[in-house]
C-alpha cells in the first residue's frame, strides 16, 4: 500500500474543489496507486485527465508532486526464490493442495501481462513472454518453448526447477510422470482457457491425478508487495485513424453473433474491446489496450465492464447509447444473467477463460465455441488503417536509418554496447511524430547474444559490439496510426564467410515470402516452407515461426493468422498485416533474423482461360535496408538479386528526403544496386 505524507495535501483537496473534482485524497491515493501499476506512459501527465478535465498548470503541479510522493513511499520487498517457492508451498499445504499451476497469462491471455499479474516472473525471475512453472510438494519444473531455451537457464535457479520444452515434454506428461496417484493440482480458472485446461486435465486423469480449480490464487496470498490493478486512462481512437466508426463495428460483429444462432457473444480479449469501441488504454506493457470485458449483444449493443475510474470524459462522450459501461465486478453478475435466460452465448475456448465459461454453464447458458467475432474484422485492415500503417512505417523507415547510419560508424569503433543500442534507437524514434511507446521490448543482441531469440538484456548481460561479430537488433514502436515490428542483422566489421552463408540463406527465405503469389484460401502453413527451403538445403532449420499477424496500433502479435509449421488453418485475406522473419541461430556464436512487415493484397495478374484464379501477394511495409556486406551473391539467384535492388530503390527513393544529409549519404551507399553476374 502506498502512504503518501500528508505536506501539501490542504492545497491539493483546495485545487481539487475548484476543478469541481469530487475525490478525496485517499482516492486520488488509489487512482495514484493505479497509475504507478501501469507501464510509463510516454506523456507522463496523461493520467492527469482522469482527476479533471483540462487541469490547470496549478493542478498539474500539485498532481506531479503528489504522485512522486506516492512514488517513493512504495516499498518493494524482494524475496528470494527459494523463498518465494517454499512461501508457495507453504500456501498449499493449507489448501490441501499437492501442487499448482503458474502460467504467464492474465485473465485476458494478455503477452504482456500487467505488473499484478506478472506472477511466473515474480516467483521464477523468468521474463519470457510465454511459459508454465509447475510447482509440486518436492519438485517443480519450468516450461518454455523453443525461443527461450537459453534464456530460461540464464534467469531462473537450476537447483529450483527442471527446465522443460513446452512442446516435447509437455506439463501434462511431467505432471503424470512426477505428481503421485491421488494428487490434487490447483490452478486458477481466472488463468487458464478451456481449449489449454483440457489435455492437461485429460492427462492427468489418466494418471489419477486431480486439477482443482481454486477460489483464489494461493500465489496472490503470498505475494505480500502485489502491485494493484493498473489504472492507466482509456481515451477514445480518432474516427479518421480508425477508419470505421463503433456504430460500423457493431453492427457487423453483431450480425456475425446472430449469423451463429446466438444472443450474445462474451469478449475477453482487451485489443478486441479495442478495436470494437475505438478506443485505447494503457494498462499492458507494450500494446495500448485497457483492461475489461464486454458482452455484445446480438441486437448490436454492449456492455463494458471496466473501472470508471479509468475512462476519461472524452472516451465517455465518444460512447452512443448502444454503449453501456458497468462496473467490472457486475461481470459476474451479467453472465449468470444471460444463463438465467438460457442465451445462446458465443465464447472463444482458445482466449476466454475457464472461469467464464464456469458461470454461464452453471447458469445455465449454452456455449456457442466459435471465434471472438472481433477477430478476423480486426485482422483485415480497412484502407484508413493501412494508410496510417504505411505513414507509420515511412516514419518508423527514417528512424531506423538514422540509426543504422550512426551505427555504422559507432559500431565498429567500439562505442557501443546492446544497452546504448537500445537507449539510441529509442531516442531517435521517440522524436517521431505521433509516436506513443514501444510495441515489445527491443532485442539487441551482439555477439552470441544474438542466438538467444528473444534475448533481453541487462546490465548483467550487456556486450560491447566487436569487430568481427554480428548484431541483431528487433525492434518495433508504435504510433498512433500503426504497429511496427522489424529486424535487422548487422556486420560489425569483416564477417567471416559462414556468416554471409547462413545470412544469405536467410534473406532467400525471406525474399520466397515476399514475392510470393498465392491463390485466395491459402493458409500461411502453406507458405511456411518458401521461407525454410534454402536453410533446409544444407540441413538447417530455425525454431520459430516465419510470421505473426499485426495491429493498427495494437498488439505486435495478432491473430487469427500467422505463417508456421504448425499454423491454424486460416486462410491470408487482403487488408491482413503479416511478419516476414526467418532466421538462424547459431548458439554461443551468432544469431540472423530479417524482418519485414507485409499487407496481403491482391495480385493484379493476367488470367488465361476461364479458370484463372484470384491471387494475394505481399506489399513490403517495413523500409530499412538489408546488411550488403553480409550477402554473398553466388548462392543468390537473378530473381532474388532483382527483388532486393527494387526493395532497396523503394527505400531509397521514400526515406532519403526524410534524413539528415550524413544518413541520407549512409543510404545511398547501403542500398547500392547487387550485381547478378557473380550467381551460378
Amino acid at each position: 500500500m502506498v502512504n503518501a505524507e500528508n505536506d501539501g495535501e490542504a492545497g491539493l483537496e483546495s485545487l481539487l474543489r475548484a476543478h469541481d473534482c469530487a475525490l478525496s485524497i485517499e482516492e486520488l491515493r488509489l487512482l495514484v496507486e493505479g497509475q504507478l501499476a501501469a507501464p510509463e506512459p510516454v506523456d507522463p501527465d496523461l493520467w492527469m485527465d482522469l482527476v479533471a478535465p483540462n487541469p490547470s498548470a496549478a493542478l498539474r503541479d500539485a498532481l506531479r508532486s503528489f504522485l512522486a510522493v506516492c512514488e517513493s513511499s512504495v516499498v518493494e520487498k524482494p524475496l528470494s526464490p527459494t523463498i518465494r517457492i517454499e512461501s508457495l508451498r507453504d500456501e498449499l499445504s493449507n489448501r490441501d493442495l499437492d501442487g499448482f499451476l503458474v502460467p504467464l497469462s492474465d485473465e485476458h491471455q494478455s503477452e504482456f501481462p500487467p505488473k499484478r499479474a506478472q506472477r511466473l516472473a515474480w516467483l521464477t525471475d523468468f521474463t519470457g513472454s510465454a511459459g508454465m512453472a509447475v510447482i509440486l510438494k518436492d519438485k517443480a519444473a519450468l516450461f518454455v518453448d523453443g525461443r527461450y531455451t537459453l534464456q530460461v537457464r540464464e534467469q531462473a535457479d537450476p537447483k529450483l526447477y527442471e527446465f522443460c520444452s513446452i512442446s516435447d515434454d509437455p506439463p501434462g506428461h511431467w505432471i503424470a510422470e512426477n505428481a503421485p496417484a491421488g494428487s490434487r493440482i490447483g490452478y486458477d480458472p481466472w488463468l487458464h482457457t478451456q481449449a489449454g485446461i483440457t489435455q492437461l486435465v485429460e492427462k492427468c486423469r489418466t494418471a489419477e491425478i486431480h486439477l482443482v480449480q481454486v477460489e483464489s490464487n494461493p500465489l496472490d496470498e503470498v505475494w505480500t508487495d502485489q502491485p494493484p490493478a493498473p489504472l492507466a486512462p482509456v481515451y477514445p481512437h480518432p474516427l479518421e485513424i480508425a477508419g470505421r466508426s463503433t456504430a460500423e463495428k457493431l453492427a457487423e460483429t453483431a450480425a456475425t453473433v446472430r449469423a451463429q444462432g446466438a444472443q450474445a457473444a462474451v469478449l475477453t480479449a482487451p485489443d478486441s474491446i479495442a478495436w470494437l469501441l475505438n478506443i485505447r488504454g494503457g494498462d499492458l506493457p507494450n500494446t495500448p489496450v485497457a483492461l475489461g470485458f464486454a458482452i455484445l449483444n446480438a441486437s448490436g449493443s454492449v456492455e463494458l465492464f471496466m473501472d470508471a475510474r479509468k475512462v476519461t470524459s472524452a472516451t465517455m462522450d465518444s460512447f452512443d447509447d448502444k454503449v453501456a459501461l458497468r462496473p467490472a465486478d457486475e461481470f459476474g453478475i451479467a453472465l449468470a444473467t444471460l444463463g438465467a435466460a438460457a442465451a445462446s452465448v458465443v465464447v472463444a475456448p482458445s482466449t476466454a477463460p475457464v472461469w467464464v465459461l464456469n458461470q454461464l454453464e452453471a447458469a445455465g447458458a449454452e456455449i456457442v465455441a466459435k471465434d471472438d467475432p472481433c477477430v478476423l474484422p480486426k485482422a483485415c485492415k480497412n484502407s484508413v488503417e493501412l494508410q496510417g500503417v504505411r505513414n507509420a512505417h515511412i516514419r518508423d523507415g527514417a528512424a531506423l536509418c538514422t540509426f543504422l547510419a550512426w551505427l555504422s560508424k559507432a559500431g565498429p569503433a567500439g562505442e557501443v554496447d546492446e544497452l546504448s543500442a537500445v537507449d539510441k534507437l529509442y531516442e531517435i524514434r521517440a522524436g517521431g511524430k505521433n509516436f506513443k511507446g514501444l510495441s515489445f521490448d527491443t532485442i539487441s543482441g551482439a555477439g552470441p547474444n544474438g542466438a538467444v531469440v528473444h534475448y533481453r538484456v541487462t546490465p548483467a548481460t550487456n556486450r560491447k559490439l566487436e569487430p568481427g561479430s554480428l548484431f541483431l537488433v528487433d525492434s518495433g514502436a508504435q504510433y498512433l496510426d500503426g504497429t511496427t515490428d522489424v529486424t535487422r542483422t548487422v556486420a560489425i566489421g569483416l564477417p567471416t564467410d559462414e556468416m554471409r552463408d547462413r545470412f544469405t540463406r536467410v534473406l532467400k527465405g525471406h525474399s520466397g515470402i515476399a514475392t510470393a503469389r498465392f491463390p485466395v484460401g491459402t493458409s500461411g502453413g502453406q507458405l511456411d516452407s518458401l521461407a525454410r527451403q534454402p536453410l533446409w538445403d544444407v540441413g538447417l532449420d530455425f525454431d520459430h515461426g516465419t510470421g505473426h499477424g499485426v495491429g493498427a496500433y495494437l498488439g505486435v502479435h495478432e491473430g487469427p493468422h500467422r505463417i508456421a509449421k504448425r499454423s491454424a488453418d486460416v486462410p491470408l485475406q487482403p487488408g491482413m498485416i503479416v511478419s516476414n522473419e526467418p532466421g538462424y541461430y547459431k548458439e554461443g556464436a551468432f544469431g540472423i533474423r530479417i524482418e519485414n512487415l507485409e499487407i496481403v493484397r491482391s495480385a493484379a495478374i493476367d488470367k488465361s482461360g476461364d479458370d484463372g484464379r484470384d491471387m494475394l501477394e505481399f506489399e513490403a511495409l517495413t523500409l530499412a535496408p538489408i546488411d550488403l556486406s553480409l550477402i554473398d551473391v553466388s548462392i543468390m539467384t537473378p530473381d532474388e538479386i532483382d527483388w532486393l535492388n527494387g526493395y532497396h530503390a523503394r527505400v531509397r527513393s521514400t526515406i532519403t528526403p526524410l534524413v539528415d544529409p550524413e544518413t541520407a549519404a549512409w543510404l545511398e551507399g547501403a542500398t547500392q544496386p547487387l550485381s547478378s553476374a557473380a550467381t551460378r
